[in-house]
């Protein structure tokens, strides 16, 4: 009768044992396939981030570190006063952007922001002459996409607007062209005319800095 007892319990702990063995053995997959999707869940964005600083990606609003890298000028970022004597004008641009050329043909550049302005010689600017220009840029580049040109004032100043997209040329270093949308403001006083054009990547919102800037310019 003892021995029965003790094969029962026998075989009653090796069922236990084995119960035991199995639920842990269930435990230790499930740990394994919960790590492997948190893994593949972290990389997978790694491609549409990539893609992402592409003007014209589908993104979420930068945060403000994040929008020196997508172009994005941010809302803290310090102006200066830039002034052409030989030209004869004065404007703000972004601190810290690159300036190049001199006298009446100046261009502030920073990742796919411009500012290019160029002053010569002609009447007062109006919507016949805006177009004109843009057609210009169009016989040399047919990306170049214009809407109506409309006239606005600068402070107290006449002017034409006219807004025109274009592609950008290819980066030196990936040799990609990304599209751009172009604010172009033509202002004229005594005979000289100034256009400015605010070039910026599309999907970057910089509407509010550009306006500054555009509105910062005046003769002198």
């Amino acid at each position: 009768m003892e021995a029965t007892v003790n094969k029962k319990t026998l075989i009653a702990a090796v069922s236990a044992l084995l119960a035991l063995g199995a639920l842990v053995a269930g435990c230790g997959s499930s740990s394994s396939s919960t790590s492997t999707a948190t893994t593949e869940s972290a990389e997978a964005p790694a491609p549409a981030e990539a893609g992402g600083g592409e003007a014209g990606g589908k993104e979420a609003v930068p945060s403000e570190a994040e929008s020196l890298a997508t172009g994005d000028i941010p809302d803290n970022q310090v102006f200066l006063l830039f002034t052409d004597k030989p030209a004869g004008y004065a404007v703000r641009y972004p601190e810290g952007w690159a300036r190049t050329g001199n006298g009446n043909d100046v261009t502030f550049r920073e990742k796919g922001n411009v500012i290019h302005i160029a002053v010569h010689k002609g009447p007062m600017p109006s919507e016949v002459t805006a177009i004109k220009g843009v057609e210009e840029l169009h016989r040399s580049d047919p990306t170049v996409k214009p809407k109506a040109p409309e006239p606005i004032e600068l402070n107290g100043q006449p002017a034409v607007k006219i807004e025109y997209s274009r592609q950008s040329s290819p980066d030196p270093v990936t040799g990609k062209s990304v599209p751009l949308v172009v604010d172009r403001y033509e202002i004229g006083k005594g005979g000289k005319v100034a256009v400015i054009d605010l070039a910026t990547p599309v999907g970057v919102d910089n509407v509010d800095a550009y306006r500054m800037i555009s509105e910062s310019f005046k003769w002198r």
